[in-house]
This record gives C-alpha cells, sequence and structure tokens, in this order.
C-alpha cells in the first residue's frame, strides 16, 4: 500500500486516505465497519474517519458477512446508470460484503477482497449497491470468482438481511432487491463507483 508521504503522520481518511486496492476493480480494499457479531450499527463519519454509532440494530438481523466499503469509491450518476429504475445514486462509498471461512470479530480493519457478484438494491429510490467478495486467500473461499460459486444459502442470507434491517413495525421499507449478479456485473459497478468518486473529490 502506498500513502502520500514516506513521513506520513496521521491516520489516513479510511474513505479518502486508503487506496482503493491492489488491482482493481478485481481485487480491492475493504475496509470494515460491521462484523457478523455487531448488534450495533457502525458508520465511518465523513468528516473525521471515526468510526461511529450510528444506532442500534432495530431487529434481531447480524450482517451475515463482515460489511463495509470500497475505499475511493461514490455512487453517483455512473453507478445510478447501471441500476434499474434508480433516481440517483445514494451518495456513499460503495458498500462491499465480504465472505470469510474464519470469524473475524473486529471492525474497523481492511483487508484484500476479490470482487465475485453485486447485489443491487433500491433504497428509496436511491442506488445502493452492495458488491460481493471474498477474502483474498480464505482457504475455503479464496478460490472463489464468481457470486455463483458461492453457496446459495450465503447470498439468500444477504439479500434477507438487507430486506428487513431496516424494517419498522407498521412502517413501509421502502427496500428493494433488483436482484444479484456475477463478478462482471459488479466490476462495472465497481469501475463506475471510482469514477464517480473522481469527478465527485479528484483523482489526486
Amino acid at each position: 500500500m502506498t500513502f502520500p508521504s514516506p513521513f506520513y503522520r496521521w491516520r489516513p481518511h479510511p474513505w479518502h486516505g486508503l487506496e482503493v486496492g491492489p488491482n482493481p476493480p478485481d481485487l480491492v480494499y475493504a475496509y470494515i465497519e460491521m462484523t457478523p457479531f455487531d448488534h450495533i450499527k457502525y458508520e465511518v463519519d465523513k468528516a473525521t474517519g471515526y468510526l461511529y454509532v450510528d444506532r442500534p440494530q432495530r431487529t434481531s438481523s447480524l450482517t451475515p458477512t463482515l460489511y463495509g466499503f470500497i475505499p475511493r469509491t461514490y455512487c453517483g450518476k455512473r453507478v445510478m446508470a447501471l441500476s434499474q429504475n434508480a433516481e440517483r445514486g445514494d451518495g456513499d462509498p460503495l458498500d462491499i460484503c465480504v465472505v470469510s471461512e474464519r470469524p473475524i470479530n473486529r471492525s474497523e480493519i481492511f483487508l484484500n477482497a476479490m470482487v465475485v457478484g453485486v447485489i443491487q438494491i433500491l433504497d428509496h429510490g436511491e442506488a445502493d449497491d452492495k458488491i460481493i467478495a471474498v477474502l483474498e486467500n480464505d482457504h475455503i473461499y479464496g478460490h472463489v470468482r464468481s457470486i455463483e460459486e458461492l453457496p446459495d444459502v450465503i447470498v439468500e442470507r444477504l439479500k434477507h438481511y438487507f430486506r428487513t434491517y431496516k424494517m419498522v413495525e407498521g412502517r413501509e421499507a421502502n427496500m428493494e432487491i433488483i436482484g444479484s449478479f456475477g463478478a462482471e456485473k459488479a466490476k462495472k459497478v465497481v469501475k463506475a463507483a471510482i469514477e464517480d468518486y473522481n469527478d465527485a473529490f479528484g483523482n489526486g
């Protein structure tokens, strides 16, 4: 990994200070905000880069995989254009779910993630895609190169989580799962999110 200077004195912002990854859009960095053990919704504060408590999870659902985002990505007009019926991108970094065989119970880490698929979601009309990836060099899943090679139940659990984690009794969730797609579509989304980031923030 490279930083702007060998004398870099401060921890880099996880969204803007880390690189996209070793070989995007195939192999990317995933900055992890939540683990499958978290009953709290954690999120990186965009101004400071620190992890903060967004809210306690309202339901008993836990994210089935590691969950975070790809640095230096942004869901803007290009991501929107790849999402059926989306009115806009959600204005956040591109979300990523990372499958690993060994339990990882720490957040605020980053790791190498091989992009294998995407679950496309509309959240109140916004493109809120979830890239699906596997931990590089994982002894069980490290060979996977497309979502079709994962056990079906992993993708089912992810879809169920994203359908239900914002549900409130008596209210409409306004979450629509468009579908799950393989590595080719996922890499197009990653490329689009990198270009959207460069438009929004520059590529320096």
